[in-house]
C-alpha cells in the first residue's frame, strides 16, 4: 500500500486499450493513488490543464498520438511531469527515445503490479528533489561529461545522451571495446545523478567464479558454504540508495542473470543461505565488450535481462573513430605523467603527433595512456620525439633505415643509453649537436656519457 503522502498523489493514465487501462486503474487505486484516465496522447495537455497530476503513466503505442509525440508536445508546452512509459519488449528502441525526451523510466508488458508500484514510488520520490538538485542545470551543450575527454562530434553526441540519461533512474548498458572508458561513463552517470550522494559500488563479473560472484552480489549468511564463517552484506545491500556498476556483464552465468533480473523487477533478493527477503533501491549500470545479441541466440544470455539492462544503450566509440581526440588525450596524459615523474616536458614534436594520429590504437585509450607514460619516462629533453615511441609505432621505412631501436624487453637504462649512442652516431660525436638533438643541456649529456661509459 502507498503511504499517506502517496495516497494523495494523482496519476494521469493514458492507454488506448480500454481493458488494459481499466485493469491498471483498478490496481493503481488499490495502491492508494487517485487516477485520471484518457484514451490517447492527444488528450494529455487538456487533461493536465483541467486537473494537474503528480505523474503520467503513458502508453508508447496509441492510435492518434503515441508516447514519443506526447512527450514532445509536453516539452513544447513547457510542462514538466515525471513520466513512466508503458511498452512491449519489441519496442525497446522507442524507450531510448522516450528517455531522451524526458521519460523517467519504463514498465514492460505484461505489467507486474509489484514492479509498477516500486517504479512509481521511486519516480515520485526523486521528482520531489529534481528542481533543487537537478545535475543538468548549468551544463552547456558542448561541455564534457564527468572525467571523459573528447571534442569530436561522436563524443559530443554521446555527452548529450549521457547528460539526458544521468538524472533518471534508467538502467544503462555501456558497450564498447576494451580500453574505451566504459567505467568512466558509469562513474560519470553516478556523479551526475540524483544518487550522487549515495554509494557507487563496482563489481567485475569476469574476475570471480560463479559461486563467489553470487556471494559478492547478494551476500551470505554464516555457514551458507565452506569458509562462510560470518554473515556478509553483498554489493546490492552496500549500494542501497546509490548505484551498482556491473562490469563485464556478459561473463555472468544464467542462474545469476535470473537473480539480477529479479532485483531489477522487484527490488528484492535473499542472501545466500538465508530466507529473509531484503529490499533495496539501487540504480544498475552494466558494461560489456561482448556481442550480447549473439549470446542470446546461443542461449548463454537472457533476452529479458538484456532488454531490462538496455533501456538506454550507450556505445563507447573506439579511439580510431575519434581521431580528432587523440592529440587532446595525449596532452592530457602528458600533463599527468610529467607531473607524476617530476619532469619538465613541454609538449610533442610535430612528427610524434603525426605518428600518434596515424596509429590504429587496438588497445584504445588505455594503450594511448600507457604509451604516453612510457614516452615521458624515456624522454631526456623538453619534447616527446618519435624516438620515445615503441618500435611498432614507427613507419616501416624508419625501421628499415637501420636505426637501432630499443627492444621491448630492455630496461629503461638500456633504452636511454641506446638513444644517446644513436644520437652521437648521427652527429659524428658532436656533443653540442647531440644535446640539441636530444633536447637536453650539454652538461646533462656529458654526465650521461660518463654514467654509461660512452
Amino acid at each position: 500500500m502507498a503511504n499517506k503522502q502517496e495516497k494523495r498523489r494523482k496519476i494521469l493514465l493514458v492507454d488506448d486499450d480500454f481493458a488494459h487501462r481499466m485493469m491498471l486503474k483498478l490496481n493503481l487505486e488499490s495502491l492508494g493513488y487517485a487516477v485520471n484516465e484518457r484514451e490517447d496522447g492527444d488528450q494529455v495537455l487538456e487533461a493536465l490543464r483541467e486537473q494537474p497530476a503528480d505523474l503520467l503513466l503513458l502508453d508508447l503505442k496509441m492510435k492518434r498520438m503515441g508516447g514519443i509525440e506526447t512527450l514532445e508536445a509536453l516539452a513544447s508546452a513547457g510542462i514538466t511531469i515525471p513520466t513512466i512509459v508503458i511498452t512491449a519488449f519489441s519496442t525497446i528502441e522507442s524507450v531510448v527515445i522516450a528517455i531522451k525526451n524526458g521519460a523517467y523510466d519504463y514498465i514492460a508488458k505484461p505489467i507486474d503490479i509489484g514492479n509498477l508500484a516500486h517504479v512509481l514510488a521511486r519516480a515520485l520520490a526523486h521528482h520531489s528533489v529534481v528542481p533543487e538538485n537537478d545535475p543538468r542545470q548549468g551544463q552547456g551543450e558542448n561541455e564534457g561529461f564527468g572525467k571523459i575527454i573528447g571534442d569530436s562530434p561522436v563524443m559530443q553526441e554521446l555527452f548529450t545522451t549521457l547528460r539526458l540519461v544521468a538524472p533518471s533512474d534508467a538502467t544503462v548498458l555501456i558497450r564498447g571495446e576494451s580500453g574505451t572508458g566504459k567505467e568512466l561513463v558509469a562513474s560519470g552517470l553516478h556523479d551526475n545523478s540524483l544518487r550522487k550522494k549515495g554509494p557507487f559500488i563496482k563489481v567485475n563479473c569476469s574476475a570471480l567464479h560463479e559461486n563467489l560472484l553470487e556471494s559478492e552480489l547478494f551476500g551470505h549468511e554464516a555457514g551458507s558454504f565452506t569458509g562462510a564463517a560470518a554473515k556478509r552484506k553483498g554489493r546490492f545491500e552496500l549500494a542501497h540508495n546509490g548505484t551498482l556498476f556491473l562490469d563485464e556483464i556478459g561473463d555472468m552465468s544464467l542462474p545469476t542473470q535470473a537473480k539480477i533480473l529479479r532485483v531489477l523487477q522487484e527490488g528484492e533478493f535473499e542472501r545466500l543461505g538465508g530466507s529473509q527477503t531484503l529490499k533495496v533501491d539501487v540504480r544498475l549500470l552494466a558494461a560489456t565488450h561482448k556481442d550480447l545479441e549473439t549470446m542470446i541466440k546461443e542461449g548463454s544470455f537472457r533476452q529479458d535481462l538484456f532488454f531490462r539492462l538496455a533501456v538506454v544503450p550507450v556505445v563507447m566509440p573506439p579511439l580510431r573513430e575519434r581521431q580528432g581526440d587523440i592529440a587532446l588525450l595525449a596532452n592530457h596524459f602528458l600533463v599527468r605523467y610529467t607531473k607524476k615523474n617530476k619532469k619538465n616536458i613541454k609538449g610533442f614534436h610535430p612528427e610524434t603527433l603525426n605518428i600518434l594520429m596515424r596509429y590504429g590504437w587496438p588497445g584504445n585509450i588505455r594503450e594511448l595512456e600507457n604509451t604516453i607514460e612510457r614516452a615521458v619516462i624515456l624522454c631526456l629533453g623538453e619534447v616527446i620525439t618519435p624516438r620515445e615511441l615503441p618500435r611498432h609505432f614507427l613507419p616501416a621505412q624508419e625501421e628499415a633505415g637501420g636505426r637501432n631501436l630499443p627492444d621491448s624487453d630492455w630496461t629503461l637504462r638500456d633504452m636511454e643509453r641506446e638513444m644517446i649512442r644513436s644520437a652521437l652516431q648521427e652527429t659524428n660525436n658532436n656533443k653540442s649537436l647531440t644535446a640539441k638533438k636530444l633536447g637536453i643541456a650539454r652538461q646533462t649529456l656529458i654526465n650521461k656519457l660518463k654514467e654509461y661509459n660512452l
